[in-house]
């Protein structure tokens, strides 16, 4: 196999938890480079169709320099491009697209896109690459230390490290929506009165793919709305790991959205009779399915009881959300950095949805903002392993906490109620 190149830090996976890792490792001063297997950075933000962006902020402010980066990067573009919240962002995810290409322009970040990573290089217990398929055949990067931000855990899982697989309460997998040509009061007035239960509940037996029930929220722009309601929980329950079944999971979510405007038209009465599908994502949304097991295992119990750790390098907050299945409050709780280094691979960090966590600890706080954060330490450490030639479980977690409270990063918020914040579901 040709050597595409050689980097200190890679970083597998464009979505929040890979641009947090790439902007943190290249600012620290080592060559980086993002890969993403799509033609663009952002991931689910991007996939979302004016989704909102939670947990980017707390109380109005940007949660580290990090997230502060891509807000001003986003912020850069005007009204146009993003709307700011108290703990959210919702942005027109064109624009986001192009935010985190300026975002890694400005910190020396190098990137490529369509790097669909294959396999993994390892030398012994240590990952010193990645291979990825191209055009041009099978190519190798080799890095000094790879962060894994697949979501799946991809890297890990090719370098054969053990993986978490719960499958208790499965999360079920959406396609966003995009849809235009409905008027706001009336579709307010419908959904008030539960008109979108009564419609499926209507339309189900005409059209069996439609899910329970839906919602439609406005975007950003006022001028179309999205849909994130639909997906797979009533198809079945499908291992987005499995490629057999995430096709099958894919192409009847496509199908799904096209039904779900049929029902609407149907049943929806004069405030949905005109509605138009405007576009769905480029992908199928998927929620926690593998993750890779670490010095640190999270749980449930962390979220609930809002736990604190010594060596604590993020912190996540919002709710404890198996999507439709399981939804309830939780407290703000630490990451520790165990959670972040896999148990037996060295070379290796892990960010975002792919943690060190069971089922239900990876569904607690897996926001983007969460992610990024979770990226941002990662990326940190990452750098800090190239620089003293050390391998990642052999940092002083307290030389990465003092990165990141230089980035701003507050490291005493566990345990905190969170209050009132139903407001960030964006619904």
């Amino acid at each position: 196999m040709k050597q595409l190149c050689q980097t200190d830090v890679l970083v597998v996976g464009g979505g929040m938890a890979g641009v947090g890792a790439a902007l943190a490792a290249a600012r620290a001063g080592k060559e980086t480079m993002l890969i993403e297997k799509n033609g663009f950075f952002g991931g689910i933000g991007a996939f979302a169709m004016g989704m909102p962006i939670n947990q980017m902020r707390t109380g109005h402010q940007a949660r580290s320099d990090i997230h502060e980066t891509l807000i001003k990067k986003l912020a850069a573009y005007g009204d146009k491009a993003v709307w700011l919240g108290e703990h959210q962002l919702r942005c027109n995810v064109e624009y986001l697209k192009v935010a985190i290409l300026d975002a890694l322009d400005a910190a020396g970040c190098r990137y490529l896109v369509h790097a669909h990573v294959v396999d993994s290089l390892v030398t012994g217990d240590r990952v010193t690459g990645v291979v990825v398929g191209s055009s041009d055949g099978l190519l190798t990067i080799q890095a000094g230390v790879v962060v894994d931000c697949s979501g799946d855990g991809d890297v890990a899982h090719f370098a054969g490290a053990e993986m978490l697989k719960d499958t208790d309460q499965p999360a079920p997998m959406t396609l966003a929506q995009k849809v235009g040509n409905v008027d706001f009061e009336a579709a307010k007035d419908f959904q008030r009165d539960e008109g979108m239960w009564r419609l499926s509940k209507q339309a189900r037996e005409t059209y069996p793919l439609i899910p329970e029930k839906w919602r439609l929220t406005r975007a950003p722009s006022n001028s179309s709305f999205y849909i994130n309601h639909g997906g797979t929980k009533d198809l079945g329950n499908y291992d987005a790991t499995d490629p057999l079944q995430l096709s099958e999971a894919e192409c009847l979510s496509r199908r799904q959205a096209v039904r779900m405007i049929d029902a609407m038209h149907a049943f929806g009465g004069e405030a949905l009779a005109g509605i138009e599908l405007i576009a769905t994502g480029p992908q199928i949304g998927i929620r926690p399915r593998r993750r890779v097991k670490g010095l640190y295992v999270m749980r449930e119990e962390d979220a609930l009881e809002g736990r604190r750790a010594d060596d604590t390098v993020a912190w996540r907050s919002g709710f404890l959300d198996i999507g439709f299945v399981r939804f309830e409050p939780m407290k703000i709780h630490d990451v520790p950095y165990g959670a972040l280094v896999p148990e037996k691979v060295d070379g290796l960090l892990i960010a975002g949805r792919c943690i060190s966590a069971t089922h239900v600890g990876a569904s607690a706080g897996k926001s983007m903002g969460n992610c990024m954060a979770t990226g941002h330490a990662a990326g940190i450490a990452a750098a800090l392993a190239v620089k003293g030639g050390q391998q990642p479980r052999e940092l002083a977690v307290g030389d990465i906490q003092a990165c990141l409270r230089q980035d701003g990063v507050d490291l005493q918020r566990a345990g905190a109620e969170q209050g009132e914040i139903s407001h960030i579901r964006g619904e």
